[in-house]
């Protein structure tokens, strides 16, 4: 936030903007409704002071003219109220319930801040208006964030209750305090709200354009990305989801850094916008929001800021995570996709492409005019895309703007992608987000779709490989999945293959694909190494040319096998009805070999069965509970069992609190070949020192080491004859393997639990 945008906020009242549809702002709920049946009357009432419209319109007139401040509509107030000093509480039959009204006269609606906001698992909390045309909620414990805060979207309204149940058997009592309240005194969605000099359908000029204007369709996929972002009293900036090279939905959010405030608190509206090019906006949706986020990198001298949404966007809000081009390649044409003045969603072109220049201290792409649209005050930190549909920077300032019905021909600019690329540290830059595994990937097309489509463009992907870890397997048959990317029909192709670095096959394909359409092709069997096993494939030569777009012809993928002995094992997890809150590993030494979780939620009882093919060793179980309370008894009757290749239960569990740990351990059949049962190595605490102890017997002579659960040594020393003494004094408590080595007996691993 630069110097100038405090001394705004230091001399103006902010707060934040919601709808005023009958579904207002919900952060993701999780059902239920409010008790309707109470007397609105008879619930205890805060009366926040009246707003002074005159001096508003009077700093309006001012701050809407700058598009590095954001577009204000609202109030916010600034309070101290919770369930333990002010409201009313009553009991029902299991459960208790807080209710406080809130009262703003002539406010369009009310919005709430939560400085304090932790629910114990049961409890639910709604917030609804007196006229009980509009609710948002429930919210429960999947709500809370670790920072311990939670900013609400707005309700309709003057006139706003908030309802708290809470079960008389909850854990704890909920951590509760609202620290601000926020009237709506002009509204970011009603086009009768908005200014007598804006345009006819929303807050934002007259010569903006829908995104879903005939301009627009061939960029709805990028659309799909952008979301408003609404921080206290200010449609604040925009922003949009960015895609990872690993491609798993991570839900990174690039915006500016001159927008930064506290993204923990700050609400994500996405699919804000009109389905034509002439709609009413209160026919935009409003509920698709995300509450929350954790800064993880920001730059002034590209004036980006990457954000990590507190959770990704569900299934059912339908986004992109747009991709991106880090060369720093100058774009033939660009395109800009935002939220002016809170607006729903628009976009702009300039069809001579930027330039590379310094502004206003960062490193930019200056555009000198907008040829069609424009952009404004709440379009800061939208993302530039190029004439390929990726990302090339993030919008920091300019003069452009609607004079009348048409832009002013004045300048942008935007902070250069491939400078906030790189930096001094991962705080600073981008490529420790993007690129977690520091491929060098610099280009990234968009996921779960892809940028743009060219003529002729072949993809390819691996499929068919195990997804688990083989036992006893000498070979397998995966496949290759060639997919028409183009427009072109797609005829013929070469796909080439290498398995575990051996030399490359090719096959020559033949068919006919319409655009988006596949075929499996099979490849011949391949011999499995033991241990992690590699298939490399690629396509050249779609309809005999060049591809003409190289950033989807190479796949890869991977799997483990063991070789030699195995024996088999079953996990079998029953549910509670919590199941997002559920992971668990197998690991040894450090190597993870088996991961599960997060489930679904309210599927109670429910048993998942997995098999799992081991090696003889020691391994630890670990089973976290993300809320801490396991998974059993109150909210199911949930557990897990391990079971042995005899069928007898190895271990089980289901009574804890944030994680459990198990270990055990595999033996052959046959034991430890060669070695007398008598010979075989123990390991037990020495009653005359209070230490641990190893009878070596035949082992004498060798050596061991004590490994922890991340493969770190932490002891070592020599075996004696009769016992040897472990020092585990200083040890912190927990499970750790004592390996013993001996040049006549080979290695065994033994367990050892270390407590306080």
């Amino acid at each position: 936030m630069t110097d100038h945008q405090r001394s705004l906020r230091t001399g103006i009242v902010c707060l934040i903007a919601l709808s005023l549809t009958q579904l207002s702002l919900a952060q993701i709920s999780r059902g239920g409704s409010p008790d309707w049946n109470v007397v609105v009357e008879e619930i205890p009432t805060f009366r926040l002071p009246a707003i002074d419209r005159t001096a508003l319109a009077a700093e309006d007139a001012v701050t809407d003219t700058y598009k590095e401040v954001p577009w204000r509509f609202g109030v916010e107030f600034e309070v101290d109220i919770s369930p333990a000093q002010q409201g009313q509480w009553t009991m029902g039959a299991n459960e208790r319930i807080w209710r406080m009204q809130f009262d703003s006269p002539e406010a369009l609606a009310l919005s709430f801040y939560f400085d304090e906001f932790e629910l114990p698992k049961g409890a639910q909390l709604f917030v609804w208006n007196a006229a009980r045309t509009d609710f948002i909620g429930a919210f429960d414990h999947r709500n809370n964030k670790k920072w311990g805060s939670l900013a609400m979207g707005q309700t309709a309204g003057s006139s706003v209750v908030i309802e708290y149940h809470e079960p008389l058997n909850a854990a704890f009592e909920a951590e509760l305090h609202i620290a601000q309240v926020v009237h709506a005194y002009r509204s970011v969605f009603r086009p009768e709200a908005v200014l007598e000099n804006r345009g006819p359908y929303g807050n934002s000029g007259a010569c903006n354009i829908n995104v879903n204007c005939p301009e627009g369709i061939p960029w709805a996929t990028e659309s799909k990305s952008v979301a408003l972002i609404l921080q206290g009293g200010f449609a604040a900036c925009t922003g949009a989801l960015v895609n990872n090279t690993a491609q798993d939905g991570t839900p990174y959010f690039l915006t500016a850094n001159h927008c930064l405030g506290n993204p923990n608190n700050w609400i994500y509206l996405f699919n804000h916008e009109i389905a034509d090019c002439t709609g009413n906006t209160n026919n935009a949706p409003t509920s698709d929001v995300i509450s929350g986020g954790t800064l993880k990198a920001s730059n002034a001298g590209s004036d980006f800021a990457l954000v990590e949404l507190s959770e990704a966007p569900p299934v059912s809000y339908d986004v992109q995570y747009a991709g991106w081009d880090a060369t720093g390649d100058n774009p033939e044409t660009v395109t800009g996709i935002h939220h002016p003045s809170g607006d729903v969603k628009k976009i702009c072109f300039d069809e001579d492409g930027p330039n590379a220049q310094n502004a206003a201290g960062a490193a930019v792409w200056y555009i000198n005019q907008w040829e069609d649209g424009v952009t404004e005050p709440g379009s800061s930190g939208s993302p530039l895309f190029d004439q390929n549909h990726r990302v090339v920077g993030q919008l920091y300032g300019g003069a452009a703007a609607c004079n009348g019905s048409v832009n002013n021909g004045q300048v942008d600019y935007y902070g250069r992608f491939d400078v906030s690329w790189d930096g001094t540290a991962s705080s600073t830059r981008l490529w420790d987000w993007l690129d977690p595994a520091n491929s060098g990937v610099l280009i990234l097309d968009g996921w779960p779709e892809g940028a743009v489509s060219y003529e002729v463009d072949a993809g390819v992907q691996v499929t068919g490989l195990p997804e688990t870890i083989l036992c006893g397997v000498e070979t397998v048959a995966p496949s290759v999945l060639l997919t028409n990317m183009g427009l072109n029909d797609l005829v013929s192709a070469t796909v080439i293959y290498s398995f575990n670095g051996a030399a490359a096959q090719s096959i020559e394909w033949t068919g006919s694909l319409a655009q988006y359409e596949s075929e499996v092709i099979d490849l011949p069997a391949l011999t499995v190494a033991s241990g992690t096993n590699e298939l490399e494939v690629s396509v050249e030569n779609p309809n005999g040319a060049l591809d003409e777009n190289a950033y989807n012809n190479a796949s890869a993928g991977s799997f483990s096998s063991f070789s030699g002995p195995t024996v088999n094992y079953e996990m079998i997890l029953t549910l509670d009805d919590y199941g997002s809150e559920v992971t668990w590993e197998l690991r040894q030494l450090g190597q993870v070999f088996y991961t599960g979780g997060p489930y679904e939620d309210d599927v109670d009882g429910t048993e998942i069965a997995l098999e799992w093919c081991l090696q003889p060793g020691c391994y630890t179980f670990e089973i976290s509970d993300s809320y801490g309370d396991g998974l059993c008894c109150e909210y199911g009757e949930g557990g897990w069992e391990i079971i042995g290749a005899d069928g007898t239960t190895v271990a089980t569990g289901g009574v804890y609190e944030d994680q459990d740990q198990e270990t055990f351990c595999v033996e052959e059949a046959s034991d430890i070949e060669g070695v007398e049962a008598a010979a075989r190595p123990m390991l037990f605490p020495n009653p005359t020192n209070g230490q641990c102890a190893i009878q070596a017997n035949a082992w004498a002579g060798g050596q061991w080491s004590a490994i922890d659960t991340r493969g770190r040594k932490v002891a070592q020393g020599h075996l004696s004859q009769g016992v040897t003494d472990i020092q585990v004094n200083g040890w912190s408590p927990g499970v750790y393997f004592i390996q013993l080595h001996q040049a006549d007996y080979g290695a065994i691993s033994l367990p050892l639990y270390v407590r306080e």
